[in-house]
């Protein structure tokens, strides 16, 4: 799977949702979404490509709509 969905956390990061294959066997993207982003939350489905692949600054990532 090349998507990922990400949204704003409450400790002013960025949480990552990766969709296992086994998920999306039966359901789409957007109903893991639903299902898995808190309430109220904004989020974007992104390419993976498009997640830095150096975690050595992750805690400074942050969330652009």
């Amino acid at each position: 799977m090349d998507k990922r969905i990400i949204y704003p956390n409450d400790d002013g990061g960025v949480s990552i949702l990766i969709p296992t294959f086994e998920y999306l066997e039966t359901h789409t993207i957007e109903e893991l979404a639903a299902k898995d982003v808190p309430e109220g939350k904004p989020y974007k489905i992104v390419d993976v490509a498009d997640i830095p692949t150096d975690r050595t600054f992750r805690n400074a990532w942050e969330y652009q709509e």
